[in-house]
């Protein structure tokens, strides 16, 4: 008999859900959320009630597209966290509800984890090579910055991690300083593309061991627009290109000067890229070339799995389900949590 897991995601401003059968993926189906542009940031409120709409239509969709019959489903992955609580709220009490409904077990899913087996999600007539054990993994996204060492998809060490602000989120923040609009990675990776990444320079932690810190880089960013301002009102449209060239650069270079000492001192030389902004065309292409000039055996993920996406909570989903680790029904969300 198959197994069929359908997983749900909805840990902030993105609604999805998707169906794996014996570890190939059949459908991906994710509502995102424009109306947060306005307010420069995710609004959480407005987030869970437009989960409250999607939900539904999304996982819907996603069965249909799978062409399985809900029946079929063995079990159900959710995210349980972290995230928006109320946006979780929503993906778990829906879950919990229809595998109360079908009689089949719940499995509980870590946001992060799931970016990081994304990895391994394969799609029909696909031939791609996985990373294999153990492996290290650059996580970052808007809200966490880690290296990990994954040695069995249930076993993953932290190795350093932000002491402040994200990557992600330290870009959005410049983005917002700049009046660029939200979400800011994509504004910045446009503009980043037409500008000199060498004209301006920003500060850079020195932070010990294998963390992140990106607070001082974000000071360092608007103590430089306030004084530039000053002198020519116009600076930053004048200058925008190089400005996100600039920023860019500084950050690809701070996870990957750090990242390279996780290379060296574990002696692990297989790293994956996960999170949103592993859709940076920078970082990439950082990575692109440690990869070509054989430092290091590099693993990209897709573009639609950079994403939060409902395909890495199912993949998780059907690792868990072969193992038979499964959630009591009452077990609650949770909005804070580590790897």
């Amino acid at each position: 008999m198959s197994t069929i897991i359908l997983g749900i995601e909805s840990s902030c401003d993105d609604t999805s859900a998707a169906v794996i059968k014996d570890g190939i993926l059949l459908s991906n189906v994710t509502a995102s959320q424009a109306i947060h542009e306005a307010y420069g940031g995710v609004v959480p409120e407005l987030a869970s009630r437009a989960h409250q709409k999607n939900i539904v239509p999304v996982v819907d969709q996603a069965i249909k597209r799978a062409n399985i019959d809900k029946k079929d489903i063995s079990a159900i992955a959710v995210t349980l966290g972290p995230g928006l609580m109320g946006s979780l709220l929503v993906g778990v009490s829906f879950a919990k509800g229809l595998a109360l409904s079908l009689g089949v077990p719940l499995i509980e899913t870590n946001h992060l984890h799931g970016h990081i087996l994304a990895h391994f999600i394969k799609e029909e007539n696909e031939n791609k090579t996985v990373p294999p054990y153990p492996f290290l993994c650059l996580l970052v996204s808007g809200g966490n910055s880690q290296i990990v060492k994954v040695s069995a998809y249930n076993k993953i060490e932290i190795l350093g991690q932000t002491i402040d602000d994200a990557a992600g989120e330290a870009i959005d923040k410049c983005s917002k300083v700049m009046g660029l609009g939200y979400p800011g990675g994509p504004i910045i990776d446009r503009l980043a593309r037409q500008g000199n990444p060498e004209a301006f320079q920003f500060s850079k932690p020195n932070i010990p061991g294998l963390d992140y810190s990106f607070s001082g880089l974000k000071t360092s960013f608007l103590y430089f627009l306030r004084d530039k301002i000053k002198e020519n009102p116009n600076f930053i449209e004048e200058n925008k290109e190089d400005l996100a060239a600039s920023l860019e650069k500084t950050i690809v270079d701070i996870l990957i000067k750090k990242l390279q000492k996780a290379v060296k001192e574990t002696g692990i030389n297989h790293v994956a890229l996960s999170g949103g902004v592993s859709a940076n065309t920078k970082l990439r292409e950082a990575f692109q070339v440690r990869g070509q000039n054989k430092t290091w055996n590099i693993y990209i993920p897709k573009f639609s799995y950079t994403t939060d996406n409902a395909a890495m909570i199912a993949m998780n989903g059907y690792y868990k389900y072969l193992d038979k680790e499964f959630c009591p029904i009452e077990k609650p969300a949770f909005a804070r949590v580590t790897i």
